[in-house]
């Protein structure tokens, strides 16, 4: 049974000392059910939220989260256009913890209500633009993944290995990015620091600006078109402000393999959501990936139409894009897939012993 937000309040107060609740109320920024939260009130009027994690999953990356937010000092925080959560207390129950952060009060928008133009989906790519701004020599010394190019391709690689291991990826498409993984011109770019785990969930909103970014799992020095690619399921003119923004925004940093990269991504999320269903041993999704991928290879069996990679032809434009992405996992009705699925396990960061449970 869910834990009201009364049982919530209370224990607030015993993760964080002297904390005098004014009002309580139940609340979530996760609309899927993997924590179970409360909006708190204090005296003074600070708003807090707290959250327990429903599953292990949802633990796991709670964990990452806070190693993460930890991560984020005062002086790189003033480096970002918008505010991200900070830690305030935890306290143990049931086998896992209460978790107290700062409220960032917003609102959320849905990936197809985000309008071209410089007001929503500039402001999108000028957040993304700055993440991958920050100095990558504080990921270093949190200790958090920090991935060569090398070893990003590496990756991608080891996912497109075991989805067409499992004869369930068309051969088309097993060509199609095998050729992409094989093209060294592609994987020649600077990581960057990067979320990692990037939807339009992770953004908080008002008056058409992005004003927060929670979701901080998967922070690590990586490769940015992973932070990109679900930008590319907007409307079409949406997508094109976004990344026009977002080039502005990283200026000479700007790679020009960006969008091929992001599309494989785009791409790649069905085999992973294929190698999800595999795993859960949950035909309903194998079925559904595969039903998915067999659509994209309708899309995509003509290389010189929808290249992902430059020798192929000239990249492709946002429109096409969009139209390619209709056949992701976009606009299944029982996984909403613009929140992506979590890193891959070999990307996840390592969960930090400095958050022990037992700790106040």
């Amino acid at each position: 049974m869910a834990r009201s937000h009364l049982t919530l309040a209370a224990l607030a107060t015993s993760a964080v000392p002297d904390l005098d609740i004014a009002g309580t109320r139940s609340y979530s920024y996760d609309l899927h059910g993997d924590f179970e939260s409360a909006l708190l009130t204090s005296r003074d009027g600070t708003e807090l939220i707290i959250r327990v994690p429903a599953s292990q999953d949802a633990e796991t990356e709670q964990s990452a989260d806070l190693v993460a937010l930890r991560s984020l000092t005062p002086g790189v925080r003033s480096r970002l256009p918008f505010d991200v959560p900070e830690y305030v207390g935890q306290t143990p129950i049931g086998g896992t913890r209460a978790v107290v952060y700062t409220f960032l009060p917003g609102d959320k928008v849905a990936l197809e209500n985000v309008q071209p133009g410089d007001g929503l989906a500039a402001s999108i790519g000028r957040a993304i633009a700055a993440v991958h701004s920050l100095p990558t020599s504080f990921v270093t010394d949190a200790g958090l993944p920090t991935l060569s190019a090398a070893e990003c391709l590496a990756a991608t690689k080891a996912l497109i290995a075991s989805a067409t291991g499992t004869g369930l990826v068309p051969a088309a498409l097993s060509k199609r990015w095998k050729e992409a993984v094989d093209d060294e011109e592609l994987w020649r770019f600077q990581p960057t620091v990067i979320n990692g785990a990037l939807t339009i969930d992770s953004f908080i909103v008002r008056e058409e600006s992005v004003v927060g970014v929670i979701g901080w799992s998967a922070l690590r020095v990586g490769d940015p078109a992973r932070d990109l690619h679900w930008v590319l399921g907007m409307n079409a003119d949406a997508a094109e402000s976004a990344i026009e923004a977002y080039s502005l925004g990283r200026g000479a940093a700007s790679d020009r393999n960006l969008l091929f990269r992001a599309t494989l991504y785009a791409e790649l999320e069905l085999a992973r959501w294929l190698m999800h269903g595999i795993q859960l041993h949950d035909q309903l999704i194998v079925d559904d990936a595969v039903a998915m991928l067999d659509s994209l290879v309708e899309r995509v069996h003509d290389d010189d139409v929808d290249p992902l990679a430059p020798h192929t032809g000239p990249i492709m434009a946002i429109t096409e894009v969009e139209a390619l992405l209709d056949a992701t996992p976009l606009d299944r009705e029982h996984r909403d897939a613009s929140r992506g699925l979590p890193p891959v396990a070999e990307d996840r960061p390592p969960s930090d012993d400095e958050f022990d449970r037992d700790d106040d």
